[in-house]
């Protein structure tokens, strides 16, 4: 009997991670402002100064996972929080309000565990940090483990059950698109294991619900996820995604994923792939993640 060669979708892989990236660069200049109208070209600028195709911590976060996964071979969360800590502190300014204590506390001395567990008291782990740095996590990892290895990489910064669970559903929905399921189905199978009520409700029921510009892991990844279900390519999802206004790069950034997933790498437009910073890492990343990806 002749072996079954698994061949992984190259041009689906790269275009979920270098999706985030785009959808993060795109929306960063607008990030924390009201909708201004369609958003369909690459600027700098905005609250971080960027230059024109720079990312913020979306991509960087999402950075640390897709190296921790190829350095380690698979879920490490003591090396996983080691390089977002490093770039933490190269760019603080970038990361969200529940990343950045949960950071700080580390820092100051408390365990992972400790730190996670203290955030979560003190403010309402709820943002949506855990969900655009998980992508990676689809890519390499198949239907058997994403679920639970999404939840795992959640949970080192967001206490609450809610970021966890919209990762997963969206790493499961990368997951299937890397390999090969179209987006319906891949849709349907994400709402048929999301374990959490809420989740399932809205993101399977994703129509009843308006899209809301806001912080709250749920609710962008409802944005995110409605836009691209919508869309008809790359370039409709995530300019509809970016133009939302509030947390722009990062509803970009899980619509850039998704939509790279399930297009390519080659329908992101050139117009965005020319100006986009780091592109060769992003590429590379994209490339090393599809060696050890699970059939």
């Amino acid at each position: 009997m002749l072996p079954v060669i698994f061949i992984f979708d190259l041009n689906a892989a790269r275009g979920a991670v270098v999706g985030v990236a785009i959808g993060d660069a795109l929306g960063a200049p607008f990030e924390g402002y009201p909708s201004r109208g369609l958003v369909t070209e690459m600027m700098g600028e905005g609250p971080h100064n960027r230059v024109k195709g720079g990312w913020t911590d979306d991509t960087l976060q999402m950075l640390a996972v897709a190296e921790s996964l190829i350095t380690c071979r698979g879920f490490s969360a003591e090396d996983l929080m080691i390089r977002m800590i490093r770039g933490y502190r190269r760019h603080p300014e970038f990361y969200g309000p529940t990343s950045s204590l949960v950071f700080d506390l580390i820092l100051a001395g408390r365990s992972p565990l400790q730190a996670a567990a203290e955030a979560g008291k003190r403010r309402r782990s709820r943002s949506n940090g855990a969900v655009m740095r998980g992508p990676p996590i689809g890519v390499m990892y198949n239907s058997g483990q994403v679920q639970e290895i999404s939840l795992l990489c959640a949970a080192l910064t967001h206490a609450d059950p809610v970021p966890g669970a919209c990762s997963a559903f969206v790493n499961q929905m990368i997951s299937d698109l890397c390999r090969g399921v179209d987006r319906r189905t891949a849709h349907r199978h994400a709402c048929d294991r999301c374990r959490e009520p809420e989740v399932a409700e809205m993101l399977g029921n994703y129509r009843d619900y308006q899209p809301e510009p806001a912080l709250d892991a749920l609710l962008s990844t409802h944005a995110a996820l409605r836009f691209f279900l919508e869309a008809e390519s790359f370039e409709d999802a995530v300019v509809h995604a970016v133009s939302i206004g509030g947390d722009t790069d990062t509803i970009g950034a899980i619509c850039g994923a998704l939509a790279g997933a399930c297009w390519g790498i080659t329908a992101i437009p050139g117009r965005w792939i020319s100006v986009l910073q780091g592109l060769n890492q992003l590429l590379w990343t994209a490339d090393q993640l599809t060696l050890i990806a699970e059939p």
